[in-house]
């Protein structure tokens, strides 16, 4: 499988590309995670990941979409988010993940890109904006990979997200970023509408037959607005989820990424760890894109390691969510997150002004900590890079309490917790 998988890599893609990637991705992205763990034992702090939504507009209307995509447009100008990047760079760090909105609706994105040749983006985006030319220019930076989203087929797709003629749409831009050589991955965010069928190998093997390099499953949050739970998956839905991506791992030749578990199979959340936070499209600084709350920003009069460091609020988020559990605090304890919001006056970051109310009205459910189901890497070579470079950094260790934990899925039958139209997961 590997052998075939180096194949894939040495004769489907540009080799500058190629090359560039196992450079600032690979080579550069372990040296900022060692950086990291020597921080920490320091007592010092600083995200060797950074994610940024650089707009807040789109062209789609999702389901459970959390982002204000039909407010005002408001973006992270170059200049703001070149010094961003720069702060980070004195950091160590070489990887950003570039969300929105639909980020290629920022006029600036791919001058931000050539800037920044040093560094390696990834771009999570719906693929509508990636035509031939783009494609051309993104070939030419060489540092950029788009993850383009495909949920579901064709009916399914439009019905998530929230047109017709979104797939076909959608698929075009995978193929013009292909047809170009470009590292291209293929995103999803599994529900109950398309478990069935993109989490199959019949869906992995079109993808590397028609050339896609890696996957990545993410699991439906039901956050937002309209958080939709109705297509909120079961935790035996979640597991079905994991067995897979730790299958494919060890069976395809394609990358597959998770966000969720250590080597062992051992639940956690990025952002608890302090792998990863994350820059709202206004500049606020958050502890991931699906937890709008904030207390700092990147317009701040101070460098951003100090306010990294310095932040009460993100490193209270850190250790008291730790505490709880193992798994995703807004989906299983949403009111961990009203509580850090009133002891730290956390600002409201979306444009809607509602999030402590959606917080107070999610109806807590498991998410990837399944204590006693855990679906340890079969692949070796996962394994090793996990160990190293995707675990708790020690967090679980100090903090975590499993006597504190509380279930979710011990009370989902309590009717204040199901919401009308929701099935019950037993």
């Amino acid at each position: 499988m590997y052998l075939r998988m180096a194949r894939r890599f040495a004769l489907e893609t540009d080799k500058r590309l190629l090359a560039k990637a196992v450079w600032m991705l690979g080579v550069k992205g372990l040296r900022s995670v060692h950086r990291h763990k020597r921080r920490l034992k320091k007592g010092e702090f600083f995200p060797p990941f950074l994610y940024m939504s650089v707009i807040n507009s789109c062209n789609l209307r999702c389901q459970g979409c959390w982002v204000d995509v039909a407010a005002k447009q408001h973006k992270i100008e170059l200049d703001a988010a070149t010094r961003t990047i720069e702060q980070a760079k004195e950091m160590g760090n070489s990887f950003f993940g570039i969300l929105g909105g639909e980020p290629f609706m920022h006029k600036d994105l791919l001058t931000l890109f050539e800037r920044h040749r040093d560094v390696y983006f990834q771009v999570f985006t719906n693929g509508h904006f990636i035509t031939d030319d783009v494609a051309k220019r993104l070939r030419d930076c060489g540092n950029v990979t788009p993850l383009i989203s495909v949920e579901g087929s064709e009916i399914i797709s439009d019905t998530r997200r929230g047109r017709d003629g979104v797939y076909n749409q959608t698929m075009a831009g995978i193929e013009a970023a292909l047809r170009n050589k470009l590292l291209v991955g293929v995103c999803t965010s599994v529900c109950k509408s398309n478990i069935d069928d993109l989490v199959t190998d019949k869906w992995v093997d079109r993808l590397i037959e028609m050339g896609v390099m890696y996957c990545w499953f993410h699991i439906y949050r039901p956050v937002g607005p309209e958080p939709n739970p109705q297509l909120a998956l079961s935790s035996e839905e979640q597991r079905r989820v994991r067995q897979f991506v730790v299958d494919t791992r060890a069976t395809k030749p394609i990358v597959v990424i998770d966000a969720y578990h250590d080597d062992a199979g051992n639940a956690l959340c990025p952002a608890v760890t302090g792998f990863t936070h994350h820059v709202g499209p206004w500049g606020d600084i958050e502890p991931c894109p699906v937890i709008q709350l904030a207390t700092e920003s990147i317009h701040d009069d101070r460098p951003l390691k100090d306010t990294f460091n310095e932040s009460t609020f993100l490193k209270d988020f850190r250790e008291l969510t730790a505490g709880e559990t193992r798994g995703c605090v807004i989906m299983e304890r949403p009111d961990l997150l009203v509580e850090l919001a009133e002891k730290h006056g956390a600002r409201d970051t979306t444009a809607r002004g509602g999030v402590i109310e959606e917080l107070k009205n999610v109806s807590p459910r498991r998410s990837q900590y399944q204590p006693g189901d855990e679906i340890p890497e079969r692949s070796l070579v996962y394994r090793w890079a996990k160990k190293y470079a995707f675990n708790d950094f020690g967090t679980y260790a100090r903090h975590f309490d499993a006597q504190r934990y509380q279930d979710p899925d011990d009370k989902v039958d309590a009717p204040e917790l199901v919401q009308i139209g929701e099935p019950s997961r037993r």
